[in-house]
């Protein structure tokens, strides 16, 4: 059970959660239409010198609230990875749209216990779009309260995928995506934050995505479990601390539909 999972410790956390990426926001608007600095990392993803200011941003207020926990950064790694509560914070979530000037990116913190992701915070400045939920408390865009859809066929369904280069070298999965989009309404590739945003909200139903890593999708998956949706990689796995691979649906007939598609 988390120690601190009374309603005060979770309104701290997103409160928290929220001033952070309040800061990052300022920052990354700053960087956002300006010349940046870019450097490439060793897997040819740029990191510019707002994803690290940003990071040390949000890092300087949340261990300044919360001393004992523990932080994992995108840009500035780990730090007191064994406690019991762990930050996971990527604090430019799509460096490639940010660097390229078109607006699909957005700052995502989560808290995990144990293992367990509890809460997220995921916020996106040039749509002026924040979501966040805490375990048991709830998703919300905007302040409003969301759901998934409550869509069951899939000939009505619509399908975003985001990065999905690892399936095309998996035959099984890339037929079976292949058989999944032909059975949809409608497909769609929206991405990063936003697609999973518009899950959450109800307003697509399916994701498959592959090539992540858990900063990107910590707290996402936090707010749709709370919309009522299932997020699991595709062995049907909670996301980890490893995971690389995501289903993600409005409900749990379409995630059970997506499981058997493609589970090995």
């Amino acid at each position: 059970m988390v120690s601190g999972s009374s309603a005060d410790f979770f309104d701290k956390v997103i409160d928290i959660a929220k001033q952070a990426a309040k800061a990052a926001e300022v920052i990354a608007q700053q960087y956002y239409k300006s010349n940046l600095d870019i450097e490439i990392k060793e897997d040819r993803s740029p990191v510019t010198v707002a994803d690290v200011e940003c990071e040390k941003a949000i890092k300087a207020i949340i261990l300044e609230a919360f001393p004992d926990h523990g932080f994992f950064g995108e840009e500035t790694g780990k730090e007191n990875a064994d406690a019991d509560y762990l930050w996971l914070i990527d604090p430019i979530d799509g460096t490639k749209s940010f660097v390229r000037q078109y607006p699909f990116f957005s700052t995502q913190i989560a808290l995990m216990h144990k293992g367990e992701l509890i809460a997220g915070v995921s916020n996106a400045p040039i749509f002026e779009e924040m979501a966040w939920a805490t375990k048991g408390g709830g998703a919300f865009l905007n302040g409003k309260p969301i759901k998934v859809s409550d869509i069951t066929d899939v000939q009505d369904a619509t399908l975003s995928t985001g990065n999905i280069g690892a399936l095309t070298q998996q035959p099984e999965k890339w037929s079976a995506l292949g058989d999944l989009i032909n059975q949809v309404h409608r497909i769609r590739g929206y991405g990063d934050f936003y697609h999973y945003h518009l899950l959450a909200a109800g307003k697509i139903d399916m994701v498959v995505e592959s090539d992540l890593n858990i900063l990107d999708i910590a707290a996402l998956s936090v707010i749709i479990n709370e919309a009522g949706g299932v997020v699991t990689d595709f062995d049907g796995n909670p996301p980890g601390l490893d995971v690389r691979n995501l289903l993600a649906a409005s409900n749990k007939d379409f995630h059970k539909d997506l499981l058997r598609r493609f589970s090995t």
